[in-house]
């Protein structure tokens, strides 16, 4: 089997399928479209402009007040709906390179969500060790230095008066 008989790509989407996973390629490959589509615009903007001085300036004899721009309202519409399309392409092509982006964003902060879930969850159901509960002793020695703490109860209150 000759070299011209096999294609040249195996997969003729393989370039696309690599744009499609590297943002900046895609918005890249799309700011392309977006010359083009823009330089477009301009050159039917231009034709639309001439096409509208031709067409109202073309007079048939016998023609009424405004009988020849009439007769181009339909041409003038047909570039006109042409051009307001190309101007939503444009918007489209920005508004899915931007998207793609914030994509690309929103992927990453899910995985740091997730992981940082998953710590918790890990620090939840195991807990640190805590320290050890000091002597009994102590804890008296405590008690007794606290003001506030130390009557447990209405009936340990020895000579103190209640409210």
């Amino acid at each position: 089997m000759s070299t011209e008989d096999k294609p040249f790509f195996d997969d003729p989407h393989a370039a696309l399928r690599e744009i499609a996973q590297n943002p900046d390629a895609y918005a890249h490959y799309l700011a392309d479209f977006h010359r083009v589509v823009l330089d477009m615009q301009a050159k039917l903007e231009v034709l639309q402009h001439e096409t509208r001085v031709h067409c109202r300036g073309t007079r048939v004899a016998g023609d009424k007040w405004k009988q020849a721009q009439l007769r181009s309202f339909p041409v003038e519409k047909s570039l006109n709906d042409v051009i307001r399309n190309l101007r939503k392409a444009t918007s489209g092509l920005e508004k899915s390179a931007h998207k793609r982006h914030a994509h690309d964003e929103k992927v990453k902060w899910v995985k740091k969500q997730r992981k940082e879930k998953a710590l918790l969850k890990e620090r939840k159901n195991n807990p640190p060790l805590e320290a050890t509960p000091e002597s009994p002793g102590q804890q008296g020695a405590q008690n007794s230095n606290r003001d506030y703490g130390s009557p447990t109860s209405i009936y340990d209150l020895d000579r103190r008066e209640s409210a």
